[in-house]
């Protein structure tokens, strides 16, 4: 990929982060010609006052109450509470700053070199944004718990002892090691044509002192360190911005020391140097290594400061001198040894050249997605609960495949191919699933994916015997031990017809996530499955006050009626199938004034009826009708992982009615709960519940989703009209296969797609009739409201 537009989010905290940023900007501009750059400072987006005031928190931190900057600095490594609480509360503010900010800028790469930023990029990612590279260049040597995050795809590290340490920091980011980040014009030069240039004697030791734009820190006991130390010839320092402190240096009487403020061409001045002396090992360290000069870091600076000197130190590319007497020492002996300075100078050289960073910049457009390990949401955690031993919690669908007749094995070879060239790419696919003993269940991302694992073929002679492998694959859990989901392509000989078979856990996601994600793993070109646009810019109170009247409500439905349909789960399954035509069932509810849903909800209680057997006037039967909470603006989009859906609990008239009545009935009572807020309540419900510790929101999961609420599950899904294709066949139909729960005996999943409506039904057959004996009672009860004849 060549990016076209690439997003640099750094901040004016100092110049360390803005130095790093110039570099990311000019490798990016030599590799992608014409590319467009951005600059965005995090701290400015995160208010107008905020770049001010952490700068001055900053400096007051590091000058007058070290203490309390170690022990923040500290506490970050040894409390991974702390650590974890504060990034999420500092990537929460970012990130919501940076969200209009990266949407205006649309970028096709973003580059973050301050770790705010970074926190706040971890932020929208974990929310299901950025679905582009994201990297960030860490240019401290040691990368301390704020700086790395899981959500990132690459974090460049200063070296091999910077990467051990980002992943004691964060053990799910991705780190790789990466040469100096400076601008090419740092580079090894003649130091003694820089030192005319500069207007310095060319011969002599010279000592560089320079600790960051703001000019902090012990430079003057650095000063007064280097100007004892015998054979030193020149001191040059550079004060920054710290006006004051250059004119105290200016009134020094030793002729050797060279006070310098703001200079524009370091480079020049690092090139006359034979040793830098610093005090954070931030910028100006890695600018002295870039041009091969001995660095040594003198009584470093609070927290970050004095952790990337030792790490420098371990790394053999500083000395670390914590004391004034060490640094004398240490600038004498180097001055009457120069083969130390020389040798120091070699291991400095050897390090900034060990790649190219230019390369390294354009790899970043190259980056796979990465997503931490992280809790299940509660809506998700709910479905992991909610399995028991006999009643698994997965959804699945059947696609059937028309056209190109083939046999099953090109089939099964263009199918492994799609998996080999996109599951790792693909969230909901990508994605493992890690129980832990009373706590919330997590989820790893794990793109290293083998087709072996999750595809099967089957061939078999007839529709009996692809039944039963139909049976036998929807009654077997789906694993855990690894990506949770499987695919089994169906051949049938006799008919040349071919499915798709696919299961996943329901922690993925549900319905609609599970056929958007099938369509993207076999269709190049993918179309969102279409979903309501629905939105909802009402005032907090007013949905608070909804959920309230909803609360109300679901506590006023009481219990589910007594019905033979439920009662203690059994292992026996039977799946059912059915296909209705699409426009003959829109007519149909066209002529009754009600919706396509209330018209198949209908057909549901009519079949229920006739299943029932002896039906009284007035019976009901509750039904969980799981209704999607996606949306096309302002909200979660098909493709986005996980569960979006809010539920209804409608009393199906299933006593004896003409059809014209049960229909009027069902689309009154499928419009009451929306009217008494029983939506936002049930969602408002899943999410609370994640409050609570993980065993006791296990206990309530499994004592509220169970038969004493409702006597069935049916969900009637959107889809799509417009066709689409899998390896020059057509996905001509699609058939939901939804999980039952536990003691309740008959699930239905129903699905508009191109000119069919698709069926799939499930029953527990220790509970309820053959699923095929329902799918007849659903064919007959559209006959005769269609008047006769033929329901295709």
């Amino acid at each position: 990929m060549t990016p076209r537009r690439v997003l640099l989010i750094s901040a004016t905290i100092g110049e360390g982060h803005n130095a790093t940023a110039r570099a990311v900007e000019e490798a990016a501009r030599r590799v992608w010609p014409g590319c467009e750059v951005a600059w965005l400072d995090a701290l400015r987006a995160m208010g107008r006052w905020v770049p001010r005031a952490f700068t001055w928190i900053y400096a007051t931190n590091v000058e007058s109450t070290p203490w309390l900057y170690d022990f923040f600095y500290d506490s970050l490594w040894r409390h991974r509470w702390f650590a974890t609480a504060s990034r999420r509360f500092v990537g929460a503010w970012s990130g919501r700053a940076l969200r209009r900010a990266v949407a205006e800028h649309a970028p096709d790469l973003i580059v973050s070199t301050y770790p705010l930023g970074t926190a706040g990029l971890d932020w929208l990612r974990r929310r299901g944004g950025l679905d582009l590279p994201v990297a960030a260049v860490v240019s401290d040597f040691c990368p301390h718990p704020f700086w790395v995050y899981p959500e990132i795809d690459l974090h460049y590290v200063m070296s091999e002892a910077s990467l051990r340490a980002l992943h004691r920091a964060e053990p799910d980011a991705v780190g790789a090691a990466c040469v100096p980040p400076v601008v090419s014009a740092f580079r090894p030069a003649d130091r003694a044509a820089a030192r005319r240039a500069f207007g310095l004697p060319e011969d002599g030791f010279a000592v560089l002192i320079s600790c960051g734009s703001l000019g902090f820190g012990s430079v003057e006991r650095a000063v007064a360190a280097a100007l004892r130390a015998d054979g030193v010839g020149r001191v040059v320092v550079v004060c920054g911005r710290n006006e004051a402190l250059r004119e105290r240096f200016a009134a020094h009487p030793d002729e050797r020391l060279v006070p310098l403020g703001w200079v524009d061409d370091m480079p020049g001045l690092v090139a006359c140097a034979d040793v830098v002396v610093t005090n954070a090992g931030g910028a100006t360290a890695l600018e002295a290594l870039a041009c091969g000069r001995a660095v040594v870091m003198f009584e470093p600076i609070a927290g970050h400061g004095r952790a990337n000197a030792e790490l420098m130190a371990e790394a053999g590319l500083a000395e670390l001198c914590p004391t004034q007497d060490e640094l004398t020492a240490t600038l004498r002996c180097w001055a009457a040894d120069p083969h130390e300075p020389a040798r120091r100078e070699e291991q400095a050289l050897k390090h900034s050249r060990a790649a190219d960073f230019t390369d390294q910049v354009a790899a970043l457009a190259r980056l796979p997605r990465h997503h931490g390990r992280r809790p299940l949401r509660p809506q998700d955690a709910f479905f992991v609960y909610a399995t028991t031993p006999l009643v698994s919690q997965q959804t699945g669908a059947i696609l059937l495949i028309e056209g190109r007749r083939r046999p099953v094995h090109e089939w099964c070879a263009h199918l492994t191919a799609r998996i080999e060239q996109h599951a790792g790419t693909l969230p909901m696919l990508s994605l493992r699933l890690v129980q832990r003993r009373g706590r919330r269940p997590q989820w790893i991302h794990d793109g290293d994916i083998d087709p072996a694992d999750h595809l099967r073929c089957r061939e078999v002679r007839d529709e009996r015997g692809a039944q039963a492998v139909v049976q036998e694959f929807f009654s077997t859990p789906v694993r855990t031990d690894r990506q949770p989901w499987e695919l089994l392509l169906l051949g049938e000989t006799a008919t040349g017809r071919t499915s798709l078979l696919a299961k996943m856990h329901h922690a993925l996601g549900d319905g609609v996530v599970v056929t958007s994600t099938l369509l993207r793993l076999l269709s190049d070109s993918h179309t969102p499955t279409a979903v309501p646009g629905r939105g909802d810019g009402r005032p907090w109170h007013r949905r608070a006050a909804e959920v309230l009247r909803g609360l109300v409500s679901l506590a006023a439905a009481g219990p589910a009626p007594a019905t033979r349909l439920t009662g203690r789960s059994t292992a026996g399954r039977s799946f059912g199938r059915l296909e209705l035509p699409a426009a003959a069932v829109r007519a149909r509810a066209r002529t009754h004034g009600v919706s396509t849903t209330a018209l198949l909800l209908a057909l549901v209680a009519e079949a229920l009826h006739r299943a029932l057997g002896a039906t009284t006037p007035g019976q009901r039967f509750r039904v969980m009708v799981p209704r999607t909470a996606r949306t096309r603006r302002g909200g979660v989009g098909a493709d986005a992982p996980g569960n979006h859906t809010a539920s209804l609990s409608i009393d199906l008239p299933v006593g004896p009615m003409p059809p014209a009545r049960r229909i009027e009935e069902v689309a009154d009572r499928l419009a009451a709960p929306d009217r008494t807020g029983q939506p936002a309540a049930a969602s408002a419900v899943l999410a609370a519940l994640g409050l609570l510790p993980a065993p006791l929101h296990a206990w309530v999961v499994r004592r509220i989703y169970q038969r004493r609420f409702f006597n069935a599950v049916v969900s009637v899904l959107p889809g799509r009209r417009s066709p689409a294709h899998f390896g020059g066949g057509r996905i001509a139909g699609v058939l939901p296969v939804l999980s039952l729960a536990d003691g309740v005996g008959v699930a239905v999943g129903a699905i508009s797609w191109g000119e069919r409506i698709g069926f799939g039904i499930t029953t527990d057959t220790g509970l309820a009739p053959d699923a095929a004996v329902l799918a007849g009672h659903l064919r007959d009860a559209f006959t005769e409201l269609r008047g006769g004849g033929d329901p295709r």
